[in-house]
């Protein structure tokens, strides 16, 4: 299964080909927790530690806030201070 251009991604519903050519073709950059609402960069250690099963994959950092998620506040530091700091005013 190929990722759509603009569309979110459960990782365990693509295959492994077909990710790594995703990632290669800069259509995957983001990757969040489904269960958490969170997202973050593919290099962030807390991301990595997330179950398959609950990794969403996305092609922008904009598709995942329309999808509800916020900012890692672990890779991404400085989104995550304005997020924090407009959600609780």
């Amino acid at each position: 299964m190929t990722p759509p251009a603009s569309v979110m991604v459960l990782h365990s519903e693509i295959s492994a080909t077909s990710l790594f050519k995703a990632l290669r073709d800069n259509e995957i950059k983001w990757a969040g927790n489904r269960k958490l609402k969170i997202y973050g960069t593919l290099r962030c250690k807390s991301g990595k530690r997330m179950k398959m099963e609950n990794r969403m994959l996305f092609n922008s950092e904009e598709e995942a806030i329309q999808q509800g998620y916020r900012p890692c506040g672990h890779c991404m530091q400085k989104a995550y201070a304005k997020w924090k700091k407009d959600a609780f005013k």
